[in-house]
């Protein structure tokens, strides 16, 4: 089976081209692709002694047109201040980040990836970059064009916000540890 009839399969449910399924087939794919993900953060995290949540801090500070501050970084990722400290310790400690003062209001801390570290960071993501072009190559240019645009929309609406606070953390459950006793 060639690729375009993988993709049109992709969209398909029991044989029926539907806005639902084309919205299934996005989700596994995504689902795919974040897992895959997911496993090279970990990977690379486990390689420089830091938590998963350091690399997510390293890609934010790399990301950002202008040098984050721990504030602007623990509101992107969703930390405490007390966290957000903790990520940096060891990042500065690992030597990927530095904290530099600004020069006109010495609160402020500005965050600096190191450059010594964005290599080691290109080097274990070069298997990334390289299946990203080879997928980019098969896909063509203009496919290529329509998911940067669609990822880039599917970007801006998380920014917008996610899911009410509610569905966002579910209750757990009850505690396993006291024995349920049936009544009499």
């Amino acid at each position: 089976m060639g690729a375009e009839d993988q993709r049109d399969d992709a969209a398909r449910v029991d044989g029926v081209d539907t806005d639902e399924a084309r919205l299934f087939a996005m989700a596994r794919h995504l689902r795919a692709v974040n897992g895959a993900m997911n496993g090279l953060i970990h990977r690379f995290a486990g390689s420089q002694g830091l938590h998963a949540t350091d690399v997510q801090a390293l890609g934010a500070i790399l990301d950002a047109p202008t040098p984050l501050t721990p504030g602007r970084l623990g509101k992107h990722l969703g930390l405490t201040s007390g966290s957000v400290t903790a990520c940096l310790d060891r990042l500065e400690k690992a030597g990927h980040v530095r904290r530099v003062r600004d020069s006109a209001d010495r609160r402020v801390v500005h965050l600096h990836y190191e450059p010594t570290a964005r290599r080691a960071a290109a080097e274990h993501f070069r298997f990334l970059a390289e299946a990203t072009r080879r997928a980019m190559e098969r896909a063509g240019t203009q496919d290529t064009s329509a998911a940067l645009r669609f990822l880039g929309l599917l970007g801006e609406e998380f920014a917008a916000g996610g899911p009410p606070a509610a569905a966002a953390a579910p209750t757990a459950p009850e505690s396993p540890s006291a024995p349920v006793r049936p009544r009499a």
